[in-house]
């Protein structure tokens, strides 16, 4: 199961009256863009969030892959008659409460991809149309969605409520986002077992800077984060060190990097009298090999704070 955010505006209530996703195949003058070519890589049992002025509004899951086919008239994009597209069936649950972006911004941030982010900064929308959801955004969204639109009901509700049952959208709502959590971190779980128990035989069982054995206070550290990565990456050994939890923590937050040759960079906001305490020292260099280079070089540049 992949996950998607759908950037659909004023599209939106025509295609959740279709039950579909349809984007165009190329631009006026022949040009792909990825979030159209990304309706491609949709499977059907896939979830996408649906993104419309500012909030996500809906979740729904994938009933089809894509298929060619020209735009239905219904929907209003006046530019585009006629054109060839790409269409998914789906099927749409409304959220009651629908999750504004900008209300836990800083819960999403840290989980944003560098590259291909459906949200810039500032939380407003990137311009395009299906975005990849990486495991651990689409983790992030489902507890806040589910916060916002499950809730208990108290006893004096329920004796209320006991005469006449009511199907209501939360009876699919529920379902779908415990589903899609769950799906979700046992692919991570999983994911990062494998990375580890390759990584550990990878670097001999022992932290690359400072040798330290113990199972226990040994880390698996990606070069290049899991939301950042493709699937073949997040499993590869090679984008990874293993550390322990002290080295770890400054390699992961970005006050520690590797070159090419693996010589150490220590940030400038570590101050160099300070360098014992964290057991540093600035000729530190770990035995990497060439397979290792590109996600040491990609975390030098996209994670260290200089």
């Amino acid at each position: 199961m992949q996950s998607y955010i759908v950037m659909q505006g004023r599209t939106y209530d025509e295609e959740k009256e279709l039950g579909v996703l349809w984007s165009l195949q190329q631009d006026s003058i022949g040009n792909d863009h990825h979030f159209w070519e990304r309706m491609k890589e949709v499977c059907e049992g896939d979830r996408i969030f649906h993104y419309v002025k500012g909030d996500i509004v809906a979740i729904s899951v994938a009933k089809s892959s894509y298929r060619e086919e020209r735009k239905p008239s219904i929907i209003p994009l006046s530019d585009s008659e006629n054109a060839n597209g790409y269409l998914v069936e789906v099927e749409y649950h409304e959220l009651d409460q629908p999750l504004t972006i900008v209300d836990c911004l800083d819960e999403l941030l840290p989980l944003l991809p560098i590259k291909y982010s459906a949200f810039q900064e500032n939380g407003n929308g990137n311009q395009g149309y299906l975005f990849p959801c990486n495991e651990e955004l689409t983790i992030k969204l489902v507890e806040l969605i589910a916060d916002l639109n499950i809730y208990e009901i108290d006893e004096e509700q329920l004796e209320f409520v006991m005469g006449t049952v009511q199907k209501t959208e939360h009876d699919f709502l529920i379902p779908v986002l415990a589903e899609t959590e769950s799906e979700t971190k046992t692919k991570v779980r999983m994911g990062h077992q494998r990375f580890r128990n390759e990584l550990m035989q990878l670097w001999n069982d022992q932290c690359a800077l400072c040798d330290i054995e113990l199972p226990e206070l040994l880390q698996a550290s990606y070069a290049k984060p899991w939301k950042d990565c493709t699937n073949n990456e997040r499993v590869d050994p090679n984008n990874g060190i293993l550390l322990c939890r002290n080295h770890d923590a400054l390699y992961h937050n970005g006050f520690i990097a590797f070159d090419g040759t693996g010589k150490i960079h220590i940030s400038s906001r570590i101050p160099e009298g300070d360098y014992e305490k964290y057991g540093l020292h600035s000729k530190m260099r770990v035995n990497r090999t060439e397979k290792n280079k590109p996600y040491l070089k990609w975390h030098k540049k996209h994670m260290f704070k200089e």
